[in-house]
């Protein structure tokens, strides 16, 4: 059976000489695994461009009864970015968020809210030309809200971040939320009034994010070290 969807890449390994697998987050199945064969081969050039980080799909692809691997028959770009590849300040962010949403988005079942706010977000994200340099934040922010545990406030994240840190509960966690609620009233400006937050360089946004991240290792199991993290910061310290 074939199905006809619309797919958001969040990454790919290699899989013999020149073919991979790629992971993708469908409109009709949620994430799903394929084949994609021939797209290492030197000719024609640039295949595998498209399935690079929050590449936009339309794709038609194979269905099994029994689930598992299967592959696609067409695919193609649905939506060709202006400006991702092209800066590498947007190119380090996408390689952050798609390795983050790679690791939390597992469920193999449609979810059209979901799909609709990471479409979105990625071609608002593509087409802002300033004021960039909260979309990492607002992204993590708003997709833990479609995952299930999105905060309310900026209390919330600091507090659950700092006494997990300890596990005795003792006055070091106690400490550690002090030195936290510095950074509460930004989370309640990216939460609640977007568009007004006022961070006041790399630095403390990188502090924001690595908290944030910290959030997400405790709601989503096996979550682990982002890797791309180190990059990010890199670029963040810059803007």
């Amino acid at each position: 059976m074939l199905i006809k969807t619309r797919g958001i890449v969040l990454n790919y390994l290699k899989y013999r000489e020149t073919s991979i697998i790629a992971r993708i987050y469908t409109e009709e199945r949620g994430v799903q695994s394929y084949i994609v064969n021939g797209v290492r081969k030197a000719k024609p050039p640039g295949r595998i461009a498209l399935f690079q980080p929050f590449t936009l799909l339309d794709m038609v692809a194979y269905v099994s009864p029994r689930g598992g691997l299967t592959r696609l028959s067409e695919y193609r770009c649905l939506r060709p970015f202006r400006s991702i590849p092209y800066d590498v300040r947007k190119s380090s962010v996408v390689l952050f968020l798609s390795e983050v949403a790679g690791r939390t988005l597992r469920e193999e079942e449609e979810n059209p809210a979901l799909f609709e706010f990471l479409y979105d977000a990625i071609v608002a994200f593509d087409e802002q030309q300033t004021g960039f340099e909260n979309f990492p934040l607002l992204f993590l922010l708003n997709l833990a809200s479609y995952l299930g545990f999105g905060p309310e406030s900026g209390q919330q994240i600091t507090e659950q971040v700092a006494f997990a840190s300890d596990v005795n509960q003792s006055s070091t966690a106690r400490s550690t939320v002090l030195r936290f609620q510095e950074f509460e009233h930004f989370y309640d400006d990216l939460l609640h009034q977007p568009e007004q937050a006022a961070i006041p360089n790399g630095r403390v946004r990188r502090d924001l994010l690595n908290i944030l991240l910290r959030y997400y290792q405790l709601h989503i199991e096996g979550l682990g070290d982002v890797r791309s993290l180190d990059v990010l910061s890199e670029v963040l310290a810059e803007l």
